[in-house]
């Protein structure tokens, strides 16, 4: 049976957006590992592989969503504890953005679906963060992804999906505390063109109306339940604590199963309401200007074509004959109000947070980013060289400015003048510290320690960072502790010199605080220093290595 020239057509922008895909796929892992872990992965390292080597794993909010650990486990178990491990999770789902953009085939032409995803592949902050180990990026897509099955459900697609629906929400959920905020403004949006929808067809009669709505719903409570069925079970699967070697609840030990069903129903959302909103305030909260300026600059420096091609493409739809589309008026509402409320309910400010409002602006940035290769071709057809001239200036213009962040930020480096990396990156000195420490470290195995963290603030007693909580000391061993605990080293601690007098096997390495440099060096005689900042810039280190 010959093809029609739909199923050509459908065939060909598949095979582009599925293109695009591998080309993210491909700027996404090269050189994955090369970049030294910030904070924040080192503690996603450190626990996805204390969750491999013990089996335990319990939702805590103030750590972020438990997919992230789950995948990461599995990737640590498959490739080896290594930074490039860590990150391939997060770079996987990053590059199957492009794929999302098929979801939208119903809501936008041939041409603005290859857009969206090439700007999905290739946007500089969407790559960056693409391949840094947070639960943004796992959010976002699945937050986009919900956006997308929502419309083919309203579109009259089949019943599927409801299911995918209720899937992508319930992974969103589990990626990051600010998924909620991203579904919320996603929900906002859809009830802005809800209400200008009502207000087009308000001269209809209400009686009308009503009739074709309940027209609409009829059979629907059936794939409904089951769609709520598919939420709950993989919201209860994801939420569910692992016992594994300790005797709490777990959600495959026999005899604790229900209760690893009440804490993944009911105590995750008592936990993340406590940490997220109650004891947020007063002392959690913010100034929310300056977290909007810096939202505002993150978006100037790394989206700016698409955030220029956005806001042109909304202008032009809403006020032309036939419009404003839906999907375009949506995606715009819903970018415009996480500019708003990210910035609000975010407890840190910083780069990655770019992305709640790159994804959603990259559906009105393609449909602006098509109209101008249509006009341009229309101009080259015509023969029409001024409008030619001036299309390839303004692409030229867009690719010279993605490209220069991209060679300038996303590769490059990290040092005092990078833009998109957090003050809790490293600069790329530390990788000095990451690629020498397995060998400073040498054989492990036995009972000795191999690693001592000296002074009092990042003292902390043998066995308190087994499991969660841990005092908060131990974040000022961050990012070391990941490097350290991946070497399968043992570490101890002390406090002052006298302890390390008295002790008969002093650790190969020794690592303190860059101020404790003049207390440590007459009594670890022996012993060669080396400093290295463990931010962008300051908080030091000195690492005493026995010679």
């Amino acid at each position: 049976m010959i093809p029609s020239r739909a199923e050509v057509r459908f065939d060909r922008v598949a095979l582009a957006v599925g293109a695009l895909a591998l080309v993210a796929l491909a700027v996404r892992l090269v050189g994955l590992g090369a970049r030294p872990v910030h904070w924040d992965e080192a503690r996603v390292g450190y626990w996805s592989l204390r969750y491999l080597e013990t089996g335990y794993l319990t939702y805590r909010p103030v750590a972020g969503g438990p997919l992230v650990y789950i995948l990461t486990r599995t990737s640590l178990s498959l490739f080896g504890p290594s930074d490039f491990a860590l990150r391939v999770p997060v770079a996987l789902v990053g590059a199957g953005l492009p794929l999302v953009a098929l979801l939208f085939r119903s809501r936008l032409d041939d041409d603005e679906t290859v857009a969206f995803a090439a700007i999905l592949a290739l946007n500089p902050l969407l790559v960056y963060y693409g391949r840094f180990a947070r639960g943004d990026i796992f959010a976002i897509a699945f937050t986009l992804a919900a956006f997308g099955f929502a419309l083919r459900l309203l579109d009259g697609g089949s019943r599927r999906n409801a299911y995918g629906l209720a899937a992508a929400v319930a992974l969103a959920v589990a990626s990051s505390g600010l998924s909620v905020v991203a579904l919320g403004c996603l929900a906002l949006a859809g009830l802005l063109v809800f209400d200008h929808a009502a207000l087009v067809r308000s001269s209809r009669p209400a009686t009308t109306r009503l009739r074709e709505f309940a027209t609409r719903l009829r059979g629907t409570s059936t794939p409904a339940a089951r769609a709520l069925l598919v939420f709950v079970g993989l919201y209860v699967f994801l939420f569910a604590p692992r016992a594994g070697v300790t005797d709490n609840v777990g959600i495959y030990t026999p005899g604790k199963i229900l209760g690893a069903l009440n804490v993944a129903l009911f105590w995750s959302v008592r936990k993340f309401i406590g940490v997220r909103v109650t004891n947020r305030y007063p002392d959690g909260t913010h100034e929310y200007l300056p977290y909007l300026a810096d939202f505002g600059e993150t978006l100037v420096l790394a989206a700016l074509p698409v955030t220029l091609l956005a806001v042109a493409a909304f202008v032009v739809d809403r006020y032309t004959a036939g419009g404003p589309r839906t999907v375009v008026a949506a995606a715009t509402y819903w970018a415009g109000a996480s500019v708003i409320f990210v910035p609000m309910f975010t407890e840190v400010s910083a780069t990655w947070l770019g992305v709640y409002a790159v994804v959603p602006l990259a559906i009105p940035a393609a449909v602006g980013l098509a109209a101008l290769f249509r006009w341009g071709r229309r101009a080259l057809d015509a023969g029409d060289a001024p409008r030619v001239a001036a299309v390839a200036l303004v692409l030229l213009a867009l690719v010279a400015q993605t490209g220069a962040v991209a060679t300038g930020e996303v590769y490059a480096p990290s040092d005092r003048d990078s833009e998109l990396a957090h003050y809790a990156q490293p600069s790329h000195e530390f990788t000095g510290f990451r690629d020498n420490l397995s060998t400073w470290v040498g054989p492990t195995g036995d009972e000795s320690p191999d690693v001592l963290y000296y002074g009092s603030s990042m003292y902390i007693a043998d066995g308190e960072a087994d499991f969660p909580p841990v005092p908060e000391k131990w974040g000022e061993r961050l990012p070391m502790d990941w490097y350290v605990h991946r070497t399968g080293a043992e570490t101890t601690g002390a406090t002052t010199p006298a302890e390390l007098r008295e002790r008969t096997n002093v650790a190969p390495v020794v690592i303190a605080p860059a101020e404790e440099r003049s207390a440590l060096a007459p009594v670890l005689d022996g012993y060669v220093a080396h400093e290295y900042d463990t931010a962008l810039w300051g908080r030091p280190i000195v690492v005493f290595v026995k010679s």
